[in-house]
């Protein structure tokens, strides 16, 4: 049994260390590339998505408090097929977080403006990591990797410590960009202006410049709610604090970005034609203030390191909690006896970050993938909220909205709005890239052969036909969105609004009545409800 040794404050400098990371460093420039200054409303619009996808996880977390729980809320609840699918395409965004963010620091390095420090140049070449970048990635994810290999509390030590370094950079940086050179006509003098691109890039935006990535880091929490102290209490209010304050930042960024870039620059080359490959440092050179960006050269390695080493632990948890599953190896969730870790899906996780790190080798498009990825798994979410109130109507639930059946389809129509936001053929590549994991699901499914593939199809084809229904709107979609233009800009919107709701209400009658692991679920509720 796992210790509870993680405080509030630590909890909640761990999910901040997660959410002030990479994002911070470019998210504020991609956003506006593709948006322009109506990127701002991007970052709320991304805010309050991620805000309501939580609030439905703090329910599942607070009333099943497990490490790796978003890898096992669905399958409680709608059984093996629905389970793993969730757990495959939480685990993918996770293990591609610890790359993106070795990528932000080398990304930074290579633009050193020293004279002696002319080697890290070579680490980036048209926008992309080079070999010899990429050997400096590997190493970034090594020592992600080993901060976490010993203990808990090392790595909770270690989080505690620099949290309070990447809140404090971000925030100097709002206010000298503020200070020392803001346009306010920047943000247009007409609404035309403000959306130099239109309304469907503000939602585009959301997906593809790392906002989703961004915010997403409150799941720490979740993951790690087995070993939080008054789990009850204490997941709800991290999340909430923790998310309350990267909203603040992350807005407060976007719009001293917007504010400090030269009308000049932008006149000759417009939102899309900024090119700077270390932005806010690059926005401090020209303003003069060269020693801000020294610090944001520094900080360039201690906000990625901090959201990876938070995201090494995350998604080796959720890792391991995918045995409990019993469709991967039971060795991958082997907890080291003297740290209480689970080191062999660490280095699981290190060598598929590595591939894909190999594979996509540009931040904004590991963002992108990840997003994406991350949006299918918080798809189950909603559904899995509302299938157990039926299924154990009578649970403890120290959070219990009686607004749920609102909030629940609200969140899932927010969700599938945002995974077609991804584009085509963005989109269909994840999509594929979770169902490829279907095959070990198959083989292990044949090893246990616990619940019938007929019981499995009826608990879980919604699912499968909602991702299928994902796919071929990406494809038919208004071409703001990379489609073919068969369903034009907003009907598209409409379109997806309806029948996702459909998708929502079966996905919630297909519960699974008898699923082998609820007895599980049954035994975690009971441990709580003894500490209420």
């Amino acid at each position: 049994m796992q210790k509870r040794s993680i405080s509030l404050f630590s909890a909640t400098m761990l999910a901040l260390s997660s959410l002030i990371g990479s994002g911070w460093l470019f998210g504020s420039s991609e956003a506006a590339a593709v948006a322009g200054p109506a990127a701002v409303i991007s970052w709320i619009i991304g805010a309050v998505l991620i805000g309501i996808v939580a609030f439905n996880y703090i329910e599942l977390g607070v009333m099943l408090p497990e490490s790796g729980g978003m890898s096992r809320y669905s399958q409680y609840s709608h059984g093996p097929l629905v389970g793993f699918i969730a757990a495959w395409a939480n685990w993918l965004s996770l293990v591609a977080l610890i790359p993106i963010e070795a990528v932000a620091a080398v990304q930074y390095m290579s633009t050193w403006p020293w004279a002696w420090a002319n080697w890290t140049n070579s680490f980036m070449k048209n926008g992309t990591i080079t070999s010899q970048g990429l050997l400096v990635v590997f190493v970034f994810m090594g020592i992600f990797t080993l901060l976490n290999f010993w203990s808990v509390s090392l790595m909770t030590r270690f989080t505690n410590l620099i949290s309070v370094f990447k809140i404090a950079i971000p925030l100097l940086t709002i206010t000298l960009l503020m200070c020392a050179g803001f346009h306010v006509g920047n943000f247009g003098h007409s609404w035309a202006e403000f959306m130099p691109n239109g309304s469907s890039p503000v939602f585009e935006a959301t997906t593809v410049s790392g906002i989703i990535l961004s915010y997403n880091a409150f799941q720490t929490v979740i993951n790690i709610g087995g070993e939080i102290k008054h789990p009850q209490k204490n997941i709800f209010r991290a999340i909430t604090i923790s998310l309350t304050i990267a909203t603040i930042i992350y807005v407060m960024l976007q719009i001293a970005y917007i504010g400090a870039v030269s009308p000049a620059d932008l006149a000759k080359h417009g939102w899309a034609g900024l090119n700077f490959d270390s932005p806010f440092a690059d926005i401090a050179i020209l303003l003069g203030i060269h020693w801000l960006a020294v610090l944001l050269y520094m900080d360039a390695f201690v906000s990625p390191f901090g959201t990876g080493v938070s995201f090494a632990a995350t998604s080796g948890r959720a890792l391991a909690a995918m045995t409990l599953n019993r469709y991967l190896p039971k060795w991958l969730g082997k907890i080291d006896s003297t740290y209480g870790n689970p080191r062999f899906a660490y280095l699981a996780n290190f060598l598929v970050g590595a591939i894909l790190v190999g594979c996509f080798r540009d931040w904004s498009l590991l963002a992108s993938v990840m997003a994406t990825s991350t949006l299918i798994a918080y798809a189950t979410g909603p559904v899995t909220v509302m299938a157990f109130r039926k299924l154990r109507p009578n649970y403890t639930r120290p959070v219990k909205s009686k607004r749920m059946n609102i909030i629940a389809p609200v969140t899932f129509v927010f969700v599938s709005l945002a995974i077609y936001w991804a584009m085509w053929p963005t989109t269909v590549q994840v999509i594929l890239a979770v169902l490829l994991g279907l095959p070990i699901y198959l083989y292990y499914d044949l090893k246990n052969k616990q619940v019938s593939l007929k019981q499995q199809l009826h608990s879980g084809a919604w699912l499968l036909l909602y991702l299928a229904f994902i796919a071929v709107m990406s494809y038919i979609g208004s071409e703001g969105f990379n489609g073919q233009n068969y369903l034009k800009y907003p009907f598209d919107f409409i379109v997806i609004i309806v029948v996702s709701l459909g998708f929502y209400f079966w996905g919630v009658r297909s519960k699974m009545a008898f699923s082998p692991d609820l007895t599980a679920a049954d035994k975690l509720n009971a441990k709580l409800k003894k500490t209420t």
